[in-house]
């Protein structure tokens, strides 16, 4: 927790109990947060095409958010080979990156903070998603389970089996770190406030990092020194770009998400969390481990609570956790020191104020998740805010130009 801060009250009458602790204010390197909630980044596959562009809809979506104490964007795909969903955006060409500078101006004329998570998916793709139809890339030649979502023919998304991908040569290494660093000046020249590092979730530095998709036996490969070089090569190139306190790293410790998994989860991630303090990064976030149990409603696994434990003991830095709270669940945790911040997915889908909402009691939008991919305002824009709801503001933004 960030001793020197203090709670900033309201009167009683609008504050719901025991939330005190996620307004208090928190200093988040050069940045001095309003709160502890901040927006986790959503996938939500809208950019526009040809080109895979943010459309004019995601900067009023963003700016929408802007009471988040920290936007963490959407996962965008540093390069073409690093795509592995239809529809998501990139930061590689200038029309993308021109596209995003229009989503921060937007997101810091409403007072926001905005983050860009730098995504690299590995396998977790499809020769119609990679440029000339090339197999996508991994650690290792294994296929993982489940289907790939691609554009068919007629313009439609369409769900197909993953195919077998291509196991990375050493010498290829240095080009796939210099796609982040690529996309790390490209963030900066959008005018993004930092960049997160995507390294969980089971994609690309996630299968370098897991033993279950990292079967090398080079330098890459085998202790968990050599499976985690990739991500602290990326880490060093990003910080002569960004600094340290504009970086964040985000890791999946017992995640299964994309087929993933690790045979010694505490022993790879408390390294990586140990590694990452001596770098002085902004934040380290973590996907809860015990995000299935809590989102159901049961006591969270003995064994995803002590993983949460020990990073927050190796890692000396602010720690955000993101996954399956409820208001009094990240109140909790950040009481007991389990978090500094909280991260909150899809209630900031359906409540672009969530902040305010969180704050004094109000109910919650329900959300609609047929329509969280894919698609134009419905679903991403047209949530009322409260303010709305009263008449204090004019309707959410309309844009039937979404493709």
């Amino acid at each position: 927790m960030n001793e020197a801060t203090t709670i900033a009250r309201t009167p009683r009458a609008a504050q719901a109990p025991n939330t005190d602790v996620l307004f208090v204010p928190y200093r988040l390197g050069p940045f001095n947060l309003r709160h502890r909630i901040v927006m986790a980044p959503l996938t939500r596959s809208r950019a526009r095409q040809p080109g895979d562009v943010p459309s004019s809809l995601a900067a009023c979506y963003y700016a929408q958010r802007a009471s988040a104490a920290l936007i963490v964007s959407e996962a965008t795909q540093v390069s073409m080979q690093g795509q592995g969903y239809a529809w998501t955006p990139g930061i590689h060409s200038r029309e993308q990156v021109e596209a995003w500078h229009r989503v921060t101006q937007a997101v810091h004329q409403a007072d926001g903070l905005i983050f860009n998570q730098l995504w690299h998916v590995g396998r977790i793709s499809h020769p119609a998603l990679q440029p000339d139809n090339m197999l996508p890339v991994a650690p290792s030649a294994i296929i993982p389970e489940g289907k790939a979502f691609i554009e068919n023919e007629r313009g439609e998304g369409e769900l197909v089996p993953f195919v077998r991908p291509r196991a990375l040569d050493i010498e290829e290494m240095p080009y796939i770190v210099a796609q982040y660093e690529r996309a790390a000046i490209n963030a900066r020249a959008a005018d993004f406030d930092g960049v997160e590092i995507h390294a969980a979730n089971g994609y690309l530095l996630d299968q370098f990092i897991e033993t279950g998709t990292n079967r090398r036996f080079d330098t890459y490969g085998g202790p968990v020194e050599n499976r985690t070089r990739l991500l602290f090569e990326v880490a060093e190139a990003l910080i002569r770009i960004w600094g340290p306190d504009r970086i964040g790293v985000r890791l999946s410790p017992m995640g299964k998400m994309n087929d993933i998994h690790d045979d010694q989860p505490e022993a790879t991630f408390g390294y990586i969390a140990e590694r990452l303090s001596d770098y002085r990064f902004a934040y380290l976030h973590i996907v809860n481990p015990a995000l299935e149990q809590m989102q159901s409603g049961k006591p969270p696994d003995p064994r995803a609570l002590a993983m949460v434990e020990a990073i927050r003991k190796k890692f000396k830095g602010t720690l955000m956790v993101a996954g399956g709270f409820q208001t009094d669940t990240a109140a909790q945790w950040l009481r007991e020191g389990k978090a500094d911040l909280i991260a909150f997915g899809r209630k900031f889908i359906a409540n672009p104020d969530l902040p305010e909402r969180l704050r004094i009691g109000a109910p919650f939008n329900a959300d609609d998740p047929t329509t969280y991919y894919g698609g134009g305002e419905k679903g991403y824009t047209d949530y009322p805010s409260l303010a709305q709801d009263r008449g204090e503001q004019p309707k959410a933004c309309v844009d039937q130009r979404w493709r």
